[in-house]
């Protein structure tokens, strides 16, 4: 489909907001009913969602007044949205399922899924708790952390998103900087409320934001990237104006200050942090990691359930590495042992330099050309899917993830970009990059990605909701295993271990997280046992189990969505013996989005009503 063409379907849904795709709903009947609430939803989301906006590409036409506007971060707002879930939420569930097409079923059983995540939070009343942050992996018991908060996260929103095409486009950004100001005292008026509530971060988060904020303070305004980004590109289309001293005003006299209040706020709160890593210590500790998982993994696990998914199936990868280890003469030490010692291979590290982190990223672009030409024996679509590497901004590595997605905008004007962290190139051997790429990329999140912003025909309500996290990365986790299946290995055994590894490291996950937020244990015993099982680098694990401590739950999701769609692969496998198609079933995958597990169970169980065909 051609970009021209998909523009013009995404502009009328911009202005219908469709809520139910395919053949129009008889007015007055159940389906009509829902299409509407839908739509309204759609719309109030959107409206209170200008950065989801402009990542999609929707902050143009009708709704070209978000291009020059942040999110409202106030407490009040939270409140706000707390009440549209109870309030959609019940009127969702009195429309009638009978007469509903299917398409309609899926619409009203994801948003009715996300809307009882945001009911579900209420009690937890700290923190960034509610359906948008459980939709876009960023719920947690800290407004501002590491990895998260305005200082760390706009800079990069504002220069990768942020379209500068005329003098319109660059006036919104000037906007989009006094609003940030704003933004940043918003979320330091909830961090002092959290306080007051005895939820603070524990020390060794705080000490990294604020490392991460003092680093940011230390550079010059003019110099900073907030006014480098709108400068050079006003300057590189030709318009009039003088940005850079217009954007560099702001930043003095508005952001920077608002960030100084933040800090002061967060230094007093880090001078008498405690260690404790789990959640565990506050309030309903136990009650509240049990949403966090929710959220998380979308299942009823308990935290016992998902501890013992991760020690099982560390216990079965890490044999099958041993095996692979050994067919390759690497026998002494355990396995993690091993790979910490082919990850000190000087033959599989790249310097540790600016050229050599340079060369890692044209290393991550030949290999997603490489397996493109690959995807045709997995899949029936044909989607462009444009994608490239890019370094996560220095001035967040200390406490940004180690690998990322932002997936292209709706409108096909800006491609999918992945991200990543290259804050020492000796936490990405070579054989640890194909699996990760496979995993952000082709066949993963841009590939899947792509089916949105290419098919031209999700409602936009399930653009918005498209944050299920089992899904999302549990789809990711298995485009990896998709890499392995589809031949990508068979001359690159270490490249194989790559993978292995990777996949391990998810089952790790579950073990960590769980360990920390519902076993009480020490950030210190989590790093060791990540150590010693993953055979990666101190620094990274570090890292990763920081990240656990951030936004709890969401780093179970990978290995429990990615155990379902085996689960249901295998269950399709035996249901239709020589009918299935594993390029059938993939498609099933991408076509149905993001979802609950549930949800992706029923269209599964309808593939193989159908007889295996799409």
């Amino acid at each position: 489909m051609s970009i021209d063409r998909r523009q013009v379907l995404l502009s009328a849904a911009a202005a219908a907001l469709a809520g139910g795709g395919g053949a129009v709903a008889k007015a007055g009947s159940a389906e009509a009913v829902l299409n509407g609430r839908l739509d309204r939803l759609g719309k109030t989301l959107l409206e209170g969602s200008p950065e989801l906006a402009t990542g999609l590409g929707l902050d143009k036409g009708a709704n070209a007044h978000l291009k020059s506007k942040l999110s409202d971060e106030s407490w009040a707002e939270v409140e706000n949205l707390g009440r549209l879930c109870r309030d959609e939420l019940k009127a969702l569930k009195a429309i009638p399922e009978a007469g509903l097409s299917h398409e309609a079923r899926i619409n009203k059983a994801v948003a009715v899924y996300a809307l009882e995540l945001g009911v579900e939070a209420a009690p937890f009343n700290f923190g960034d708790n509610t359906m948008l942050s459980a939709m876009s992996e960023s719920a947690g018991p800290y407004v501002v952390s590491q990895q998260g908060g305005a200082y760390s996260g706009t800079a990069e929103f504002l220069d990768s998103q942020h379209q500068i095409n005329n003098k319109a486009d660059a006036d919104a950004y000037l906007a989009r900087l006094h609003a940030m100001a704003k933004v940043v005292d918003q979320e330091t008026d909830r961090v002092r409320r959290d306080a007051g509530l005895g939820v603070t971060a524990p020390d060794f988060i705080a000490e990294n934001m604020l490392g991460q904020m003092d680093g940011l303070l230390a550079i010059a305004a003019g110099e900073s990237r907030f006014v480098t980004s709108v400068a050079g590109r006003a300057a590189a289309k030709g318009i009039a104006g003088d940005y850079a001293a217009l954007a560099t005003r702001i930043v003095e006299s508005e952001i920077y200050p608002a960030l100084n209040r933040q800090r002061d706020v967060l230094r007093t709160n880090a001078d008498k942090a405690v260690h404790d890593a789990g959640v565990w210590r506050l309030k309903d500790g136990e009650a509240y990691y049990a949403w966090l998982l929710k959220q998380g993994t979308n299942t009823n696990l308990t935290a016992e359930e998902v501890h013992q998914m991760g020690l099982d199936q560390n216990r079965a990868i890490e044999a099958r590495m041993d095996g692979v280890l050994k067919a390759h003469g690497l026998t002494q030490g355990t396995v993690g042992e091993r790979m910490i010692a082919l990850g000190n291979d000087p033959a599989q590290l790249f310097p540790d330099t600016e050229a050599g982190k340079l060369e890692v990223i044209r290393h991550l672009n030949d290999i997603i050309a490489g397996v493109r030409p690959h995807l045709a024996s997995q899949f029936n679509l044909k989607l462009k899917a444009p994608v490239f590497a890019k370094r996560v901004p220095v001035e967040i590595q200390d406490g940004a993830g180690q690998g990322y997605m932002n997936t292209g905008s709706l409108d096909g004007s800006r491609p999918s970009t992945y991200y990543i962290n290259l804050k020492s190139t000796k936490n990405w051997p070579r054989f640890s990059l194909p699996s990760l790429t496979y995993h952000e990329t082709l066949p993963g999140h841009a590939w899947q990605g792509a089916y949105l912003t290419e098919s031209g025909h999700v409602p936009l309500v399930r653009q918005i909701l498209a944050g299920f996290n089992a899904y999302v990365e549990g789809y990711a986790l298995y485009a990896e295993q998709l890499g392995d299946e589809m031949g990508m290995y068979d001359s690159d055994w270490a490249g194989q271990l790559g993978y292995l590894q990777g996949q391990r490291f998810r089952a790790i996950r579950l073990v960590v997280d769980t360990g920390m937020h519902a076993m009480r244990w020490t950030r210190e015993q989590a790093i060791d046992w990540a150590v010693a099982n993953s055979g990666r680098t101190r620094a990274a694990m570090t890292s990763e189990i920081d990240r656990y401590c951030a936004s709890p739950g969401q780093a179970c999701g990978y290995k429990v969505g990615h155990t379902e769609i085996n689960r249901l692969r295998d269950k399709a496998k035996g249901a239709l013996g020589a009918q299935f198609d594993v390029r059938v079933f993939n498609d099933t995958l991408v076509k149905t989005g993001a979802v609950p597990l549930s949800v992706l169970a029923t269209e599964v169980d309808g593939l193989i009503a159908r007889g295996g065909k799409a």
